[in-house]
């Protein structure tokens, strides 16, 4: 496994749970935060990808849209309710 895909999971799955500890209740809540966590970050990833910005990167990494698009993602979830 490369290291920036480790480093991906990492960082998204760290964002979920962040918010989790900020809106969650139960733990189901955990596992969807995580989860979406962990996809918002790889869609921000591939968005950077495509669009071919380069705000900050680490290695091959678009931190910033990717952070980006994970809360954004995370914040979708919680106004959905799901």
């Amino acid at each position: 496994m490369p290291p920036y895909l480790l480093l991906s999971f990492l960082v998204g799955g760290i964002y979920g749970a962040l918010f989790h500890f900020w809106q969650g209740k139960t733990i189901r809540d955990l596992v969807i935060y995580f989860l979406t966590g962990i996809i918002g970050f790889g869609l921000g990833q591939a968005l950077g990808n495509l669009l071919e910005l380069n705000i900050f990167l680490i290695g091959p990494l678009h931190i910033v849209e990717a952070t980006f698009v994970s809360w954004l993602s995370l914040f979708i979830m919680k106004w959905l309710k799901v």
